[in-house]
């Protein structure tokens, strides 16, 4: 497996990560982020989305609605953004269509992955955040087999 280190010095630093991210993204469309809670997840998704051309005020965390829809507005390509840390179970995922989300094609980001993770497909890039003592943080991108 392939891994990709990015390091986020500051907040200042987060649109630069997110370009680098983009370009290590490659075909990949789902991505599973993993970090403990206020380690930057939703941060750094809002971010990334502004680079995918998501109009800045548009993105929030999904967290009482599970999933959000966005639109590029660059590509008019759609981008759901998950949070999945309020699910039970896998079986509450597959009632809300996950799978379907996940095998359209589209960019899928996913906070707290380890709720579903029988769920995800096998291309799915695991994205570790660890928060680093001197607070800043550092991404781990595994791109999976090919």
């Amino acid at each position: 497996m392939k891994k990709i280190e990015i390091n986020i010095p500051s907040v200042d630093a987060l649109q630069d990560a997110a370009r680098e991210f983009m370009a290590a993204m490659g075909d990949y469309t789902v991505f599973a982020f993993y970090g403990q809670m206020g380690a930057g997840k939703t941060t750094f998704i809002n971010a990334l989305c502004r680079e995918l051309g998501v109009i800045e005020d548009v993105t929030n965390s999904p967290s009482f609605a599970i999933i959000n829809e966005y639109r590029s507005d660059t590509t008019a390509e759609l981008i759901y953004h998950f949070d999945c840390y309020r699910l039970e179970n896998e079986e509450e995922a597959i009632e809300i269509g996950t799978e379907d989300y996940f095998d359209c094609g589209a960019v899928c980001l996913i906070e707290w992955p380890e709720r579903i993770e029988g769920l995800l497909p096998d291309d799915t890039v695991d994205v570790n955040f660890t928060v680093n003592d001197d607070d800043t943080r550092l991404l781990t991108l595994t791109l999976p087999n090919d």
